[in-house]
């Protein structure tokens, strides 16, 4: 995104982006969870508007690691792009540290949205081997629509959901995630300064259930002692 945020986070939190997210992600299938090995893509933007709140985002992909920790290996590839037309993809890793030394070397530059070749990327991956989820956490989109819908339902087709994390209130950025989320079988989230919380025990249900599927996801749920997330049980003949 341009290096100037339009408008500032607000405090209070979006309550109706949060349940509209869990009740999106009830309907999954549980085809797309792991069984003790799951791999995940965690796309930033890093562009300048992103500086703020990049090291929250390093400290949520750091737990995820530790959620999933007992289940099984969780594989993450750090996906980022900033600047003018660069897009950066890590290796799949499991070591949380190796990650979060990533992160921390990444400097946020200005320069327009590439979420199309995020997209592009993650259909590459999984054609490789199976990616179970791939995360997106950004606050803009400034690119062709139509193409980026397209590749968000091969995603679908694929089985990859795509959960898209809008930070902010851009109605392009919202309207364009919420398609994204909706063609590839994921679900769509708005979080604020209020929300950040919600939104890093999300991104670790997320990662949970990758690994472990619904079961360990259940798990989690009783943990935290409510329904982070709600992904319906296969059905048994």
């Amino acid at each position: 995104m341009a290096d100037k945020k339009s408008d500032r986070l607000p405090a209070r939190s979006s309550d109706s982006d949060i349940q509209a997210f869990i009740a999106h992600v009830a309907k999954l299938s549980p085809r797309t969870a792991g069984a003790g090995k799951g791999r995940l893509i965690f796309a930033l933007d890093a562009t300048a508007s992103r500086e703020p709140t990049w090291d929250r985002a390093c400290d949520i992909q750091a737990e995820m690691f530790t959620e999933t920790a007992a289940l099984g290996t969780l594989l993450v590839q750090l996906v980022y792009y900033r600047g003018f037309h660069e897009m950066s993809a890590s290796p799949f890793e499991s070591d949380a540290g190796g990650l979060l030394k990533r992160m921390t070397g990444v400097r946020c530059l200005g320069g327009r949205t590439q979420i199309g070749r995020v997209l592009a990327h993650a259909l590459a991956e999984t054609a490789r081997e199976r990616v179970n989820a791939l995360v997106f956490v950004g606050d803009a989109f400034e690119e062709p629509i139509e193409p980026v819908c397209d590749l968000a339902g091969q995603l679908g087709l694929s089985g990859v959901p795509v959960f898209m994390f809008h930070e902010g209130h851009d109605a392009v950025a919202g309207g364009a995630f919420r398609q994204i989320a909706t063609l590839s079988g994921g679900a769509y989230c708005r979080f604020d300064t209020a929300s950040a919380r919600i939104l890093r025990d999300l991104l670790k249900a997320v990662a949970v259930f990758a690994v472990g599927g619904y079961r360990a996801l259940e798990d989690y749920n009783r943990r935290a002692g409510r329904a982070v997330l709600s992904i319906g049980a296969p059905h048994r003949g």
